[in-house]
Parts: C-alpha cells; structure tokens; sequence
C-alpha cells in the first residue's frame, strides 16, 4: 500500500457518494488524491468534481471526458481496491476463454487475462500461433472529420518463431511490406462498421506471439481484431471475422495450413459480418467469375458460423459503448446547406476535368460558409467559455458551494461573479464541411440514377478513353505510358540478374528470394496538389502488391526466362483507379521488355450505388464501370478486378456501407469481364506497340550445365578464381548452384563468350588423347615441366616427353613462359595429367651412315628405325603414333631383348648406352599402345569444352 503523505486516509475512487455525469448511463469516476485536481485549499478531503463543468453547466464540444460505466462495488471490494491503489482489481473482466470455429477447426480466443487496462484485449490461439490484439481510446475526442480515427499496427515479432533479426539492429524496425499489407487487411473491413460522430481516436495494435510455421497469423489477426473491438466501448454496428480460403485442386479450404497453400491455385482473403460481405482481397491463377464466387461463399459461410460464437462472447464479457460519445451534425443543417448550394451543385456536377470541377467545389463550399457566418449560424472563431484550462478547473469552486447572495459569507466559501456570455452560434464550420460533403456525394448519387449518366457524360458501363504507347524511354529495358481518362502510370521495367532479386524476411527462417516485383509511387503532383514526399505509404505498397500480383500469373518461368524482373509504376495523373492502370501500363512494358508473357493483362474498377430508391430508382443496385474519384469517395464499393478476357489473376474490395451480398458481386464480376475485354482491346491499339525484343542495354544472361562438382573450382578459394574471371573478362556476375548451374550476366556479347570458354576449360573432363594447342610453360622442374591447358589446368610434361632427343635438363631447351603444343597421353587415379610433347613432334629420318653417338647402335637400332618408319607411314606426324605401328615397334623391341643377353650388354659400353635410350622408349610405346584405342578429339586453335 502507497503512503498518504496527507495523513488523511485514503478513499478509493469508487467510494466517493458523488460523480459527474454526461448522460443517465456514463459516469466518470475520479480518485482524490489526483496530484492533478488537488487544491490548496482545505475545506474538503474531496477533490471537487464540478471543477470539470461548464460554467453554464452544458458540456463543452471542446472538453469531452471519456466515459466509464459505473461498477457495482462491494464494501469488501472497496476494500481490496484501497490496498492496490485504487486501480479496483474487481473492475477488471473476469478472465474468459472460449472457443469458437475456424474452418475445419477451432480457435482459442481469451479475454480478461492480459491487456486488461484496454478498452479490449484478446489473446487468439490456431495451434501454436499465437496473435494478441489491444484495442484503446482516447480520453478526449478529436476535432470531426469526414473520416473515423482508426490507426492499425500489426507486427510480427521475430522471438515468435525463435529468431532475431537477421540485420545490425535487433529490435524490430519500420514495419516490412508483409505487416502493411495485413494492416489493410484488419483496417478495412472495420472502417465500415464504425459509426458516425464517434471522434475518439482509436488504436489497434496487434502482435504475433508465437508462430508455428504451420498456422498463418494474417486472419487470425482479422478475427482477433474483431473480436477485441466487438467487446470494447467502441461504438460498432456489427462483429466482424475474417477467413483465407484456398482451393486444393476442386476442393475449397477454409483456413489452409501453410503446407496446403503451396498446391493452392487461390488466395482469398475474406472479411464481413454475419450477414454481410465488406472486404475481400487475394489473387489466383486464372479463376473464372463462377469459381470465385463459390469461394467467397464457402469464406462467408465460414465468417458467419464465426460472428455467431463472437456475439455470444460480446454478451457475456462485452463492454457497454460509448453511443453518446457520438456527436453528429444538427439535421436542419442538411436542409439549410442543400437549399444555399443545392442548384448550383447540379451545374457543377456536370463540370467533365477533374481539376476545374474541384476548384469549382471548393468555391461552392466557400460560399456556404461564408453565407451561414454572415446570419450569424456559425463562427470560425473559438466560442468565448468554451476552453478551459488547468488553471481554471483549480480557480473554480466545488459544485455543492453555495452562492450567498446578502453578503453574508460562510467560512471557507467564496463569491462567484457572473460572467456575461455571448450567445452560441448554432452550427460550427466543421459541421457545415462534413454536411456540405455529404450534401455533395448525395447529389452526385442522384445525378447518376436520375439521369443516367455520369459526371463526364459515360454510361454506367462505359469505360473512359484509353491511349497507349510504348518504348518511351529509350534507355529503359521496357517502358510504356498507359493513359485512361484523367488517369495516367508510366511503367517502367528492369532486367537483372539474382543479385537485383528482392529478399524478403519472414517469421519462418526461410530464405526467400522475388525475382519480380512490381513498386507503386504516387506523388502528390499526380493530383495537382502540394505535398510531402519520403518513405512509400501504406496505399503505396498496397495498390503496388495488387498489381504485381495481377502479372504475376503471367510471367514465364525463370529456367525460360532467367531474369529478375523489376516494374515501376509511377502514377502521373490520378482521377481513380491508378492501381488498375499500373495493370494494364505494366504489362505493356513488360512486353516491351522482351518479356515473354503468357498473355495480357488488364484491370478495371468497379463501383457502386447501393440505395438507388432514394433518388427514384427501382431499388436495384447501379453497377459503374471504370469508376473515378469521386465516384469512388461517394459510392458505396470500389471493387478492383485484374485478369485476361476470361478469367481472373488478381482482386480487391472495399465496401463503404454495411456489406454486399453475393448476387450483387456476382452482378459486378461479370460486368468487370465486360470492361476488361475493351480495355484489352484497346491495348492491343499501343502506338508505337511493345518492341518484345531484348533492349540492347538489358543484360545478356547465359546459362549453363556443369558438373556439381566442378562448382568449387570455379568458386576457387575464398572466391579468387570467379573474381579473377570476372575482372578478366568484364561480365557483370557470375552466379553458381550447388546443382551445376552456372548464370553469366554480361553487358555485350564478347565478354559473354570469353566467361564461356574460361568456364568450360575449366570444368572440362579431359580425356586422353586430346590435344591442346599454344600451351605456356608454368613451372620447369628437375623431371618435366608443367603446362597450362586450360586455365587452372595443368599437367605434367615429362622430361622424356619434350623432345625426340635425349634431353639432360628441361631449363636447357625450355623456360618459364614459353608456349608449346601437347598432347593428353594419361589421367591416373588422383586425375592428374601426363602430357607429351614429343607425340607431336614429326618423327626424325636417321641417315644410317653416320650413326649419332646418342643413338643405339646394331641390331636395337635397326629396330628403332624399323618402328619409326612404320609411324611414319600410318600416322600424320601431328597426331599420336598409328597403334598398329607402336605394336609392331613393341613386338621388335621385345625380340631384341630376347636375343640380346644379360652379361653381353653389361660387358659392352655401348650395349649399356644402348639400353638406357631403349627403356625409356619402350615406356612411351606402352603408353602410346594403351592410349591408341581411344579416340582423338579436339580442334586446333580451340578449346575442348563438354
């Protein structure tokens, strides 16, 4: 228990008689010992509570407090909440765990046991994956807006897997495109359920705990999301839940496991209430209009059985919601605003160029506010009492003093002077905005039903006019400027090898590697508008996952196209749908890239009038094509579809009101089928068209195939042989595979063919009897010389193998550097090399008259002789002796030494002279004998590759 530095008891928060009160429902309880509220004077042990009303007694629309139901709470509760600091440990939600249907499965969902200081906290279990979610508001509500003050945060801690970051900085940074990307997913199917007026800025922020590599979090994190706000104060129509469907050959999967969705051909993620679809999301390999609506029906079925189980949980641990938190605009606005600007919005409304149109709105909105100032309805200055200060609340008195009014005072109170006041305006310019944007979208609606047609004179199915053109930039490898209406994505695409490939950090440790992606920018200039430009936003990395997954399907595979692929979307002009056209402007540079494409693709943007009755129409639902802006902001749905003339690759919805049914997506799909079919069409027009070649600034990419164990020796130690290589030669990269495959990426052709010859005399597997041309020397020893190959290849030219005479040393008729013709003559065991240099050499004639003193003599000679003339006879004197001709010298030799005694030759000097020129000879015989039955391969002047 805390001290009371006071000496007067404590009194917890709870047990105070008195509290303040915004409405019948909501109180708000204060403790007395706030350091915040404590005055100097001592006439109560309370802290006055009236400090926080309005002079004149109404609440301010500048101070709001947040409100808290009041607890029921025992004496004995008071007294255990004395000891813990008046927190109140029975305030808290006892703790609940549940469990509620997840596909196949169920989930655990708890709540009351951790983040029980939040608005709503829920701790969801799928396996051993493990989300947390916490939901928290404001205490004061924010200045209105025309939008609700949601923020999103949604990470994945790399402790849930067991890992660290892989970088410098251990902690976890800026969130990674991944934890984007599943932030929108749990943002926007809340928004449309959030209610109007609610201006208490709320936070989400959600973690993955615990990831088992098996369970994905991402709609886990949907659904817990859900939850946490369904039983906070948060004022919400409806209980959300989301789902991942896939599709397993014919088979649709709720929730598939990481595992199955390697063999799924759809990714759709889904979100909605228990009657309802608002969201959905995902990407598939050319699924048709009928199978994807069968998907979204297997997920909404799902979604329902799910928001059934969490509308129970709501009832039993639920918090009451803050519904009169909810501050709306007075109703005779609408009517005063539609009749100040109801007729000149009809003109304005037909104005076709975006920008003009938006000056004119902007005038027209001016002019409301300007006419209601001047009647005195609103004032853009801060009504006088309105904001109070700290110092104020502490000069004020408590609510229970009295006023005397003959003078007489009582000891410890004071007067309290009445303040003259101006009179309250009735309306404030923020009201009048939000009314005039809602007076806005209401005649933009009923401009379209009622007439038919829309702001820039289109049918509700037609598509705004489309220009292309390709190879605009003459040093990109692709590029390509895609132009729809007042919507413009210049596309631009980048070749490169492995090393441009985007790695991409995971909670599952698995090295991961995108050989394409496709970047989104949208510069505020895009708008015409002024604005700050950094890191890419959260719509940024959006809209660029939708379109690369879009053209994703399309690409070929990386054996037949053994590229990284990089596309820019860089939108220059934006009047809706700039994520539809970086579709359609990608896939013109891609083919302007030389990229093979299986076919093209294009997208389009559907939107939505849902309550068409209001305006005079007959109820059913208008379905626009090719929407724009404005179109987008007041409508009710912005569904974008990607895809051939027949099927799908890629989709998004967002739906602006309580949800859509499955008849109207259906009604949708198939109208965007129609759109995308003359958007195609009109692509297939581009002036000037794709060039589908190879720029001559793109990379040249060579592949080839060598022994897996040959990959190190073109590695070499630490890398120097591929260092080497590639300084040598000037390519760009050489990429190895433990499997034997070897990527060259080189700038022009020539550096392409050298890399090539250098690898291949590498990696080459010599066989005897190859012959290598122009040799240099490397090294001479006491017994040989060693030669180069090929580079990094040598062998052993033995002494006896230089020349056709005898040789004492080799430094006396070679050296370092010289360059020689050899031939392979053996490979041993170790696969070292013997080479011969003499088995090129023309054999010389011997002029029997004048024997050489170094040659033998008498019937050996004879032989010898014999046996050269034979080689000389069968055998072109460039290439290895003819084996029948070695036979024969061999068969000689053997018949001489027969003859020839033991003690005759060690008795005669020149028998001894003759023997040692003899062994050597017959040792070159028996090799050129067993290399004979092998054939001779190679081309002068080349190297031997495999």
């Amino acid at each position: 228990m805390l001290t009371n530095p006071s000496g007067v008891r404590s009194t917890p928060c709870y047990s105070h008689p008195s509290y303040f009160t915004f409405s019948n429902r909501c109180k708000l309880l204060l403790s007395p010992n706030c350091p915040r509220f404590l005055s100097s004077k001592k006439s109560s042990k309370f802290c006055p509570l009236s400090l926080l009303l309005p002079r004149n007694g109404v609440p301010s629309n500048r101070f709001a407090v947040r409100a808290l139901a009041e607890p029921e709470v025992s004496e004995s509760d008071a007294a255990a909440a004395d000891g813990c600091g008046g927190a109140g440990g029975s305030c808290f939600l006892q703790p609940v765990s549940v469990k509620i249907p997840f596909g196949d499965r169920e989930i655990l969902v708890e709540t009351g046991h951790i983040g029980r200081q939040a608005s709503g906290s829920v701790m969801a279990t799928d396996g051993e994956t493990i989300v947390y979610t916490s939901v928290c508001l404001s205490d004061v509500p924010s200045e209105p807006s025309d939008f609700f003050p949601l923020s999103v945060n949604y990470q994945e801690r790399f402790s849930a897997a067991g890992r660290t970051s892989g970088g410098f900085f251990k902690r976890e940074g800026r969130p990674r495109d991944n934890e984007v990307l599943i932030c929108r997913l749990i943002d926007r199917p809340l928004r449309p359920t959030m209610l109007k007026g609610f201006y208490h800025e709320t936070q989400l922020l959600s973690w993955v705990l615990s990831y088992d590599g098996l369970h994905s979090p991402d709609a886990l994190a949907i659904t817990a999301a859900g939850i946490a706000v369904a039983i906070s104060e948060v004022p919400h129509s409806k209980a959300i839940a989301g789902v991942r469907v896939g599709l397993l050959g014919d088979k649709f999967v709720v929730n598939p496991t990481t595992k199955e969705m390697e063999d799924s051909t759809l990714d759709l993620f889904l979100a909605g209430t228990d009657g309802a679809i608002l969201m959905i999301e995902g990407y598939c390999d050319f699924l048709s209009e009928e199978k994807l609506l069968e998907a979204v029906q297997v997920g909404q079925d799902a979604v329902r059985d799910i928001c059934t189980s969490v509308e129970s949980l709501v009832k039993k641990c639920g918090k009451p919601k803050m519904h009169d938190a909810i501050k709306l605009p007075p109703p005779e606005l609408y009517r005063i605003v539609e009749k100040i600007a109801g007729d000149e919005l009809h003109k304005v409304l037909q104005i076709r160029s975006k920008i003009p149109r938006r000056k004119a709105i902007s005038l027209l909105e001016e002019k409301v506010i300007n006419t209601l100032t001047d009647k005195g309805y609103i004032s853009t200055e801060d009504t006088p009492g309105t904001v109070e200060t700290i110092q104020d609340l502490l000069d004020e008195e408590d609510e229970d003093e009295e006023i005397v009014v003959d003078g007489e005072v009582d000891e410890g109170d004071v007067h309290i002077k009445p303040v003259s006041r101006k009179s309250t305006p009735l309306f404030t310019e923020v009201d009048v905005k939000l009314v005039f944007k809602d007076v806005l979208s209401k005649f933009l609606r009923r401009h379209i039903v009622e007439g038919g047609k829309r702001s820039d004179g289109r049918s509700p199915e037609g598509i705004r006019p489309i220009t292309s053109r390709c190879g605009l930039l003459p040093r990109a490898h692709g590029s390509a400027l895609f132009t729809r209406g007042e919507t413009q994505s210049l596309a631009v695409v980048t070749l490169g090898d492995k090393q441009m490939a985007q790695k991409v950090d995971n909670l599952a440790n698995v090295e991961e590697y995108k050989r394409f992606y496709l970047q989104y920018s949208f510069p505020p200039s895009s708008v015409g508008e002024v604005g700050r430009m950094g890191a890419p936003s959260r719509r940024e990395i959006g809209h660029g996952t939708l379109a690369e997954r879009a053209l994703e399907p399309v690409l070929p595979t990386e054996d037949e196209f053994p590229y990284t692929i990089r596309v820019e979307s860089t939108i220059t002009e934006s009047n809706g749908s700039s994520s539809m056209a970086s579709v359609c402007g990608g896939c013109l540079a891609l083919q302007d890239a030389g990229v093979p494409l299986k076919c093209s693709i294009a997208g389009i943007a559907m939107g939505l009038v849902l309550d068409t009755e209001e305006f005079g129409g007959d109820g059913t639902p208008l379905i626009l094509s090719d929407i724009t802006g404005a179109e987008d902001a007041s409508g009710d749905m912005d569904f974008k579809v990607a895809g051939n003339e027949d099927a799908i690759t890629a989709f998004q919805m967002d739906i602006k009101v309580g949800g859509i049914t499955l008849p109207i997506m259906k009604e949708a799909l198939l109208q965007a089928r129609n759109g995308r079919r003359r958007v195609l069409a009109e692509m297939m027009k581009c002036s000037p068209p794709p060039a589908k070649g190879l720029s001559k600034y793109a990379p040249l990419i060579h592949i080839m195939k060598v022994a897996p164990e040959k990959v190190n020796i073109i590695i070499g130690s630490g890398g120097k042989m591929v260092k080497s290589i590639i300084g040598e030669t000037g390519v760009e990269a050489i990429d190895t595979q433990d499997d034997g495959i070897v990527k060259i990426t080189a700038k022009d052709l020539s550096s392409l063919e050298k890399t090539i010859s250098i690898i291949s005399n590498l990696t080459m597997v010599p066989t005897v009897g190859d012959i290598y041309r122009n040799c240099e020397i490397k090294s001479i020893a006491p017994y040989g010389v060693f030669v180069e190959i090929a580079p990094g290849r040598e062998g052993l030219c033995h002494i006896s193998e230089l020349t056709s005479d005898w040789l004492a040393k080799a430094e006396d008729a070679f050296k370092v550097g010289d360059h020689v013709d050899v031939k392979l003559i053996e490979v041993n065991g170790k696969g070292q090399l013997r080479l011969s240099r003499r088995a090129l050499l023309p054999v010389p004639e011997t002029n029997p008259e004048e024997p050489s003193s170094k040659q033998p003599t008498g019937d050996t000679a004879e032989v010898i002789a014999d046996s050269d003339k034979a080689s000389d006879k069968s055998t072109p004197k460039k290439y290895a002796t003819d084996a029948k001709a070695d036979a024969l010298a061999e068969e000689k030799i053997e018949q001489v030494k027969d003859k020839s005694s033991a003690t005759k030759l060690a008795s005669s000097p020149e028998s001894n002279s003759t023997e040692n020129t003899l062994l050597p000879r017959k040792k070159a015989f028996k090799r050129i004998r067993k290399s004979s039955s092998k054939a001779v391969t190679g081309v002068s002047g080349k190297d031997v590759t495999l």
